[in-house]
């Protein structure tokens, strides 16, 4: 079911990001905390964002473990940016172990990461796919949960902004199959905007650093556990963290 990670601070190394803490993103590819049944380990390959201040996002992908490449103490250590987005993958059972199919998925200045799946895949989004322009789902980077998904959001990003479209997205997807686990991650470089539904989230908010993370990479204080079916955003200094009735569990 993944594990992801999103900061927003004082410039770093991205390499050093992926590895830096005790319980670390990379570490949590091999010994995770928290998965709530939904797998044991994230080996599935790994990804990271980063945007280089000129408003531009670039990224990474490899479809092998974490552990195993070389990039991450090597060119992601001599990468520095202020904003850093970044996944390690637990495939679910039957979908494409390809690079493509490792978040995050980028486009213009968004970046973005689904901890979770959709129940009933495909057959219960077939309704919502039709939503889309035929030429959407043929431009998808690869057919995954995970990259429909990011295609609902892409779509509604411009008429409704981050926060309305992953309301809406979350909304329409748990519709269709209730049972699906949506903690999505996206960002932009100065804002980061997360769900929770099944699956684990804390933030560790400052003045100087947002940081979001599927479990606290770290034993330092300061994390809050987000609670199930809530939004937040975040920024340095700033964090909100809400109540979304429209994803209530139907009796």
């Amino acid at each position: 079911m993944c594990r992801h990670l999103g900061y927003l601070g004082p410039p770093r190394a991205v390499g050093g990001l992926l590895t830096a803490g005790a319980h670390s993103l990379a570490t949590q590819s091999w010994a995770p905390r928290d998965m709530r049944g939904g797998g044991t380990i994230n080996a599935d390959g790994f990804g990271a964002a980063w945007w280089d201040g000129a408003g531009g996002v670039c990224a990474y992908r490899n479809a092998a473990p974490i552990w195993s490449d070389p990039a991450v103490e090597g060119v992601l250590a001599q990468v520095r940016s202020s904003g850093v987005l970044a996944a390690v993958r637990s495939a679910t059972v039957g979908m494409p172990l390809e690079r493509a199919a490792c978040a995050p998925f980028t486009d213009d200045r968004w970046a973005f990461s689904l901890n979770g799946c959709i129940d009933g895949w495909p057959d219960s989004m077939a309704a919502l796919a039709e939503w889309l322009p035929a030429v959407e789902l043929l431009r998808m980077p690869v057919l995954t949960d995970s990259a429909l998904v990011w295609t609902l959001v892409r779509r509604r990003l411009a008429a409704d902004g981050p926060e309305g479209a992953l309301r809406s997205v979350v909304a329409d997807v748990l519709a269709a199959a209730p049972a699906s686990r949506l903690n999505l991650l996206l960002g932009d470089g100065t804002t980061l905007w997360a769900t929770t539904v099944y699956h684990s989230l804390s933030v560790r908010v400052d003045e100087t650093t947002a940081l979001l993370a599927s479990e606290p990479i770290d034993d330092e204080p300061g994390w809050r556990v987000v609670p199930d079916r809530h939004l937040v955003q975040a920024r340095p200094g700033q964090l909100s963290i809400t109540t979304v009735p429209d994803w209530e569990e139907q009796p």
